[in-house]
């Protein structure tokens, strides 16, 4: 590994502890300082298993950002290309599909209406960032290419594929 790209990985970790750390534990834990609030029996420990899918999904995604896109998830330090790998086959936004699955889970986890209503609200925070700035800036970064993608990848919900073989 260069020098070089052994930076970018210094820098999507600094922010992946700012920003989606300060998100998902100190947001949470601030919310759950005073009680849990509901019940969801032994249905809860499913948080732990969305928990862990969302947090590797998004590492899954800053590793992709470093390596492939040679940049962060960090709006002012981006990828220099397009990620079209790994999860952002399946969905434009990964990334964020991770967090929220993250933080839904440990509204299971913890049984907490004040971090489901939370991940409700990360989620829509995203979305509106995503419409609003992200692809349009995207958009006018790169094109046709861009475009094509956003034509064929769902922005959140991945949608059934049928393969077919090769003639």
């Amino acid at each position: 590994m260069q020098r070089s790209q052994i930076w970018v990985f210094v820098k999507a970790v600094l922010f992946t502890v700012i920003v989606p750390g300060t998100v998902t534990v100190l947001i949470p834990y601030l919310l759950l300082r005073p009680h849990a609030e509901f019940d969801a029996g032994a249905f809860r420990f499913a948080g732990l298993a969305l928990m862990a899918l969302g947090g590797a999904v998004y590492l899954h995604c800053v590793w992709n950002f470093a390596w492939v896109g040679r940049g962060t998830p960090a709006p002012i330090d981006p990828p220099k290309e397009v990620v079209v790998v790994g999860t952002y086959r399946f969905v434009r936004n990964p990334m964020y599909v991770g967090i929220c699955c993250l933080l839904a889970g440990e509204a299971l986890l913890f049984q907490s209406w004040r971090l489901l209503a939370y991940a409700f609200v990360a989620w829509l925070l995203c979305h509106l960032f995503v419409v609003i700035y992200e692809e349009p800036h995207l958009r006018s970064k790169f094109g046709e290419p861009y475009e094509g993608y956003c034509r064929a990848v769902p922005r959140w919900i991945p949608r059934p594929t049928i393969r077919r073989g090769r003639r």
